[in-house]
């Protein structure tokens, strides 16, 4: 193995074994050496520009490590949010992502994709990054997604929203407060609130 290949692999395993071109060629990875690592069969090319350590173990969910990859912008919402809080028990048919409302519209062929556009202040708000089975995810926090699940309950269904709201009240953390703040950035608080107060 080259100096240059064993240095590219450090690079891509310390940024958990995928990585995109342009952060290869940012982190100081010349393009040659990511195709003599993929030819030699030490790189996997996941999609266009996204490439993964073989050395390594598939992350559990592919379809989201490519969303994370590939759009960087996007911040997971909506359903695959409450799946990944534990806050559901229905199985995401597809990766639900919030983007700006002017951002370019992502495409991504390889991956079953949802995307949704917030306005400015909903997107930004409630946004962290955790470790999700070894990925880093950028994605609406609990109380952000149950507020945003609400506002979308006529596309996703109320009973999930209701479902994640008993669950959320089980959780150490459940703040009501934080959930109805939420809302109001939504413009959906007043019609949240009886919900809520139900199941106090």
């Amino acid at each position: 193995m080259t100096t240059a290949i064993q240095r590219a692999h450090a690079i891509i395993r310390n940024r958990g074994g995928t990585i995109r071109t342009s952060d290869a060629l940012r982190a100081g990875i010349h393009r040659r050496t990511l195709y003599a690592m993929r030819d030699g069969g030490q790189l996997e090319q996941q999609a266009r520009g996204v490439y993964r350590l073989m050395d390594i173990d598939p992350p559990a969910d592919p379809d989201l490590a490519l969303v994370t990859e590939r759009i960087p912008h996007g911040v997971i919402c909506l359903i695959s949010a409450l799946a990944i809080h534990e806050l559901t028990t229905q199985i995401p048919h597809a990766v639900h992502l919030a983007i700006p409302r002017t951002a370019r519209y992502p495409t991504l062929p390889e991956v079953s994709l949802e995307v949704y556009r917030f306005a400015s202040a909903s997107y930004e708000t409630g946004i962290e990054r955790l470790d999700h089975d070894g990925l880093t995810v950028q994605v609406y926090d609990p109380d952000k997604t149950i507020a945003d699940c609400f506002k979308y309950r006529n596309k996703i269904g109320l009973d999930l929203v209701l479902e994640a709201l008993k669950n959320r009240r089980r959780q150490s953390e459940w703040s009501p407060q934080r959930i109805l703040d939420y809302a109001r950035v939504n413009r959906v608080a007043t019609q949240l609130t009886p919900y809520l107060e139900a199941i106090l």
